[in-house]
């Protein structure tokens, strides 16, 4: 079953990308600024309780509602799967961005492209030469299909075969979504924020982030040059200052032949977007903090063709192992 929700999932989102402004994103940035709201009253063990709330609660409930449509309908319980995969799991909840700025410096317009990349991640842009762009557009885009792509994909499979259904694509999203929205949160709106709330939300997606991480660096090192992917792998994850993207982008610049990593570009002086509104849409600023530069050439407009396939080669090679995986079960 694991196999066709996942399939069904990106062909339908394919067919009927997400909008922006869909109603589940804005009700899920409800639901973390009402648990932090009410929950959070400064000590360590509040800072455990709003998490669980965010992130457990969601994700257990899911869980528990797949094992009761289980129990009366295998059909329903797949639909089920696929609904919950539609709105955790997918490419058009990021890769809008990536198309504008990709298309802007086709034609030319990097002006455009800084302005893009700006809107996108709240950086300033406006003195980023062309690779410069070009390096940032990759690191943000690889990552972004870590974390709306495999890390959804390993979790949804991993606890399926728990028989809890979707819950692990929940759990890891919800996650993931927790960890940049308290930080964000604060440096947008300057709004105090529990440091030891953001800070015990980054820890555990960490934790939660540690086997796909380095599933996603393994695929990529699979379906792009292997040699070079894990060379770098070795010799440059630790440029990151967070391990798991370290591992992602070093794999990704060796399979690539690309040079990742470098100076982060300064955030925006004066930030004018809501952030309610930010996080719905799911396209909140993640700094990428890394301490040097991986080898290989200058990110050039042929990478991001080359970065679409490496991502796309991933995508067919885990759904292979799935697929093989399922046939397995059945034949035993």
């Amino acid at each position: 079953m694991s196999f066709f929700a996942v399939l069904f999932a990106l062909l339908a989102e394919q067919l009927k990308p997400l909008s922006n402004l869909n109603p589940i994103h804005h009700a899920l940035v409800g639901w973390v600024r009402w648990a932090g709201r009410n929950f959070d009253a400064g000590d360590a063990v509040h800072a455990k309780v709003v998490w669980a709330i965010t992130v457990i609660v969601p994700a257990a409930l899911t869980g528990v509602l797949f094992m009761v449509v289980d129990r009366y309908s295998t059909v329903l319980a797949l639909v089920f799967n696929v609904v919950v995969l539609y709105f955790m799991l997918g490419f058009r909840q990021f890769s809008h961005h990536f198309t504008a700025i990709r298309d802007a410096i086709e034609q030319g317009r990097e002006d455009r492209a800084r302005e893009l990349l700006a809107q996108w991640q709240s950086v300033d842009a406006s003195e980023l030469p062309r690779t410069e762009i070009l390096r940032h557009v990759l690191e943000y885009s690889l990552l972004a299909a870590h974390r709306h792509v495999f890390g959804v994909f390993f979790w949804f499979v991993a606890l399926s075969t728990l028989g809890l259904g979707p819950a692990g694509a929940v759990l890891f999203r919800m996650a993931e979504f927790a960890s940049r929205y308290w930080s964000y949160k604060s440096q947008v709106t300057g709004t105090p924020t529990h440091d030891r709330l953001m800070g015990l939300s980054q820890d555990l997606f960490a934790v939660l982030d540690h086997v796909p991480a380095r599933l996603t660096a393994f695929g990529f090192a699979v379906v792009g040059n292997f040699e070079d992917a894990v060379d770098a792998w070795r010799r440059h994850a630790v440029l990151w200052v967070r391990p798991n993207e370290g591992i992602i982008l070093a794999a990704a610049s060796g399979a690539l032949g690309v040079r990742l990593g470098g100076q982060v570009a300064p955030a925006v002086s004066e930030v004018t977007r809501d952030v309610s509104r930010t996080m719905t849409q799911g396209d909140s600023p993640d700094v990428i903090m890394a301490q040097g530069s991986t080898q290989g050439a200058d990110p050039q407009p042929a990478h991001l063709r080359s970065v679409v396939g490496l991502i796309w080669r991933s995508v067919v090679l885990w759904m292979l192992l799935l697929a093989l995986l399922s046939l397995a079960n059945l034949i035993g």
